[in-house]
């Protein structure tokens, strides 16, 4: 049974930008979530847990940016949650580069 056509996007550049969002943006969301996680617990640890919640994570918010209505509401969730994320591994990262 096809897809009905009120539900399909239209637009291709609309259907690219979700499907960069969903593999770009939740790959850099994934990531930058890991990075936060060595900041706080040993990196032995987060490094085995990212294996599995690495692949869960992503599939969800690749999933979340084809379910989404607005694609622009998605980047800029998923960049917001990028820099978040990264700030406290970059700030850590940047004190302590002198010792």
């Amino acid at each position: 049974m096809p897809a009905n056509k009120k539900y399909l996007t239209r637009s291709p550049w609309l259907r690219l930008s979700k499907i960069l969002a969903g593999t770009v943006g939740g790959y850099a969301v994934m990531m930058s979530l890991h990075l936060f996680c060595t900041t706080f617990l040993p990196k032995e640890n987060v490094i085995v847990t990212a294996f599995v919640t690495g692949y869960v994570l992503w599939a969800f918010l690749l999933l979340y940016a084809f379910i989404a209505r607005n694609v622009w509401r998605v980047w800029g969730i998923y960049i917001l949650l990028t820099i978040l994320f990264s700030l406290p591994y970059l700030l850590q990262s940047n004190f302590n580069y002198g010792s």
